[in-house]
């Protein structure tokens, strides 16, 4: 600054006035209203949420997810993210894409975040990793484990596989298998609205197998299944194709086919990937696929699976997987032959709607073998 007489004073630095303050042209301090514009641009109005909301939101966001990147994403996006998104709560109520893992992307890190889930108590993780588990990965003690647990909190799904590994004594001999146990299971399924256990449990009992015979309950059984179904396309409004009287049919209404289930499409591909059951590990040798390319369960030994008594050139876990994958392809492709021969010679013959291995038939019972299984 000059002053008149010609002498100079200094210019007070910032740090020498800390109380310098500067005013406006009305003559007011504006420094507190940039004090308090800069106040509010700190405030962080997301992490004054409460860990309750957020969990809600992620929960939602979580039953909601149409595939596992959804939650991938949401763990990506923040630590917090990151650490409420994992929470048991969340991963409880994760969907059923949001489950479906692929085979390619099979890692151990898939497996723990499956793990997770079905420890948080997520009823579709603990089905799809059960499955992956007894079937794929052939670890049976833990893969029926994950299934009863899901199969004890009702799991319709975990019921109806579990009455499949009883009725073919998977993982086990031929003596293993629980027929009475298989029915009981495909009853509670069918219970809950299974429409794969309420044709299987028609089934039985027109056959009588596993439970007293009893024709006109298990006609009733299968027009109900056949009637589910139909409802469950109608809903979806998709067109269908009649037949002639395709209610009474014992494989069900030409109708499209249903969504396979993601632990179904995981072991189709598993297998695909690996050449089958007989390359994709050890004692695999002369072991077969169900016949349905929407079921993906490979024997757990030989001859385990029923055949067709037709022609022979087809096998099936169940007698639900034979009426869909009749109605798909099957129906056109399916030619009389009088005998099978396996792989060393033996005949196989039928016995109680079971394709086993034994000696030749006689001519008789030639006659008076079933048309199908």
């Amino acid at each position: 600054m000059h002053t008149r007489s010609g002498l100079c004073y200094p210019r007070p630095s910032p740090a020498a006035s800390p109380h310098t303050v500067k005013r406006g042209f009305d003559g007011y301090c504006s420094e507190p209203r940039k004090r308090a514009r800069s106040a509010e641009q700190n405030i962080d109005f997301f992490n004054g949420l409460p860990d309750d909301l957020v969990l809600l939101i992620l929960s939602k966001l979580s039953a909601s997810a149409g595939s596992p990147s959804d939650l991938i994403n949401v763990l990506l996006t923040c630590r917090r993210f990151n650490q409420l998104a994992i929470h048991r709560i969340v991963l409880s109520k994760l969907s059923v894409k949001g489950t479906a893992v692929r085979a390619k992307n099979w890692t151990e890190s898939t497996h723990r975040f499956l793990k997770s889930c079905a420890e948080a108590g997520n009823l579709e993780a603990s089905y799809s990793l059960g499955m992956i588990c007894f079937y794929c990965l052939q670890n049976r003690g833990l893969g029926a484990s994950l299934m009863a647990k899901a199969a004890m909190a009702s799991h319709p799904e975990a019921l109806h596989s579990l009455s499949i590994i009883q009725f073919n004594g998977s993982g086990g001999s031929k003596n293993d298998k629980d027929l009475r146990a298989g029915v009981a299971l495909c009853a509670r399924a069918a219970y809950h609205g299974h429409i794969d256990a309420i044709r299987e449990l028609g089934h039985c009992l027109q056959d009588g197998y596993g439970v007293r015979q009893n024709v006109a309950e298990g006609r009733r059984f299968l027009v109900q299944a056949n009637a589910r179904e139909l409802a469950a396309v109608r809903k979806g409004r998709v067109p269908v194709k009649f037949s002639p009287c395709s209610l009474l049919s014992d494989f069900g209404c030409n109708v499209p086919t249903p969504e396979v289930h993601p632990a179904n499409r995981f072991m189709v591909e598993w297998f695909a990937e690996r050449g089958g059951p007989a390359a994709a590990g050890e004692g695999g040798e002369g072991l077969r696929m169900c016949s349905h390319v929407g079921c993906g369960r490979p024997e757990t030994r030989r001859h385990e699976f029923r055949r067709c008594s037709v022609c022979g050139a087809v096998n099936y876990c169940s007698r639900a997987c034979q009426a869909m994958h009749w109605k798909m392809a099957h129906k056109g492709e399916c030619s009389p032959m009088d005998r099978w021969l396996d792989g060393e010679g033996a005949l196989e013959v039928e016995q109680g709607g079971l394709i086993v291995a034994g000696q030749a038939p006689a001519a008789a019972e030639n006659d008076n073998m079933e048309e199908n299984l």
